[in-house]
């Protein structure tokens, strides 16, 4: 009997030792993550140059904005940095390898925007045959706005102040009658966007009655959207059909590049 268990004793052993572990045999191998690339130290003061870069096309302040944190996204976070909006310019201190790194996403992003000449056509026709065509030409650089007004103001009594007679003083409000054309061009990758909006307004013929008699009546016509638009390719944004008339007006607009 014992000489049984000392043979069962030592094939264990045996297998034990001829067996490798569990651990080892496996083909799958854990690894550490690979450690977060960390931001550089910071330099020396001493090797901190300071440089000032001036924005030759940047017209609005939000795009001198939008150019500061851009820099702030890109370079080391202890690069200090200003934005000067009176001069168009961003004060930059820094060694010189994150210096090359702002001037390149400067030189990228302050490019010379493209402007379009958008000339706006209303067409007017009658009974089908056409009447009348009137031309507006506007200046619009991408991204940018423009407006164009052309017509007359007209008076309108908002209140009276004062007690007697001889001290009461009238309030007016002026309101525009007449054509306005307001427009936004977006350059893309894709083409060009269009975002307008154009009102005309009248004088009506008919007057209120009542408390309200002195007081205009102002017709007003609007058209708003976005379109996308080829240059030197007119599109039609809408037409209008005249109430009590058999008058039918098209508006177009077309965008010439302006050299």
């Amino acid at each position: 009997m014992n000489r049984t268990l000392t043979l069962l004793a030592a094939g264990l052993t045996a297998l034990m030792i001829s067996t490798p572990a569990i651990a080892q045999s496996s083909d799958t191998k854990l690894e550490a993550p690979a450690p977060r690339p960390a931001y550089q130290p910071r330099p020396d003061v001493s090797q901190f140059v300071l440089k000032t870069y001036y924005l030759s096309n940047i017209s609005q302040q939000n795009d001198a904005n939008e150019i500061l944190i851009a820099l702030r996204n890109t370079l080391e976070p202890w690069v200090k940095m200003y934005l000067v909006a009176s001069e168009n310019a961003i004060v930059l201190s820094a060694p010189a390898d994150q210096q090359a790194v702002a001037q390149k996403v400067i030189a990228d992003l302050d490019r010379p925007r493209k402007a379009y000449r958008l000339i706006f056509t209303l067409a007017d026709s009658d009974g089908g045959k056409r009447v009348g065509v009137q031309h507006f030409s506007i200046v619009v650089v991408a991204s940018q706005r423009a407006m164009l007004k052309q017509g007359s103001k007209i008076p309108v009594i908002t209140g009276t102040f004062g007690k007697e007679n001889d001290s009461q003083q009238t309030q007016f409000q002026y309101l525009d009658v007449g054509m306005n054309f307001d427009a936004t061009l977006e350059s893309t990758p894709g083409g060009l966007y269009l975002k307008s909006k154009v009102e005309q307004s009248s004088l009506a013929d008919e007057h209120m009655s009542g408390p309200l008699a002195p007081e205009p009546i102002v017709r007003q016509t609007s058209l708003e959207g976005t379109s996308a638009i080829t240059p030197g390719k007119p599109i039609t944004l809408g037409s209008v059909d005249v109430p009590g008339t058999t008058r039918h007006v098209d508006i177009e607009v077309v965008a010439e590049p302006v050299s």
